[in-house]
């Protein structure tokens, strides 16, 4: 939380700036509650995210989602001197991507990379990480809920 002090007015005035997070969702993250709900659950990432607005009231949450690697990192690169804090799912993006993790390592915005399966528990090709290394931790196979994990996190 910011506090700055406006000098020019009497009594003091005190503005309180609350922290900001951003969530960028990946391909296909779009799909979310529909798309294989045995993995990824039946509820829409929008229906989620006004959970987590309700939650987390003192701190602001901006959203976007792409389908479109080079749209992801332009908003990396946007929002990644900004932002208190990103949450990252790349989706497959993360199996493939170098240019998305060197987005990464080229803000100044501490990034939590989330995932609503265990990666390391599917498919061999589903392990390789490339973001995870730029990345402040990581937060996988908790479903919707690895967001309001990556949230706390940032709060500590």
């Amino acid at each position: 939380m910011h506090i700055i002090l406006d000098t020019n007015w009497m009594p003091k005035t005190i503005f309180v700036l609350m922290k900001q997070f951003g969530i960028i969702n990946g391909p296909n993250l779009n799909l979310l509650g529909k798309r294989e709900p045995g993995i990824y659950g039946n509820q829409t990432f929008e229906d989620y995210l006004e959970a987590l607005r309700t939650e987390f009231q003192d701190v602001e949450l901006k959203y976007f989602q792409s389908n479109v690697e080079g749209e992801l990192i332009d908003k990396l690169h946007e929002w990644g001197f900004v932002m208190d804090g990103l949450i990252l799912n790349a989706g497959g993006y993360t199996h493939t991507s170098v240019s998305i993790g060197d987005a990464i390592a080229s803000i100044d915005t501490p990034v939590i990379e989330v995932h609503l399966s265990n990666i390391l528990a599917r498919e061999e090709f589903r392990q390789v990480d490339h973001i995870a290394r730029s990345c402040k931790g990581s937060i996988m196979g908790f479903g919707m809920d690895s967001y309001r994990l990556a949230l706390l996190a940032f709060r500590n």
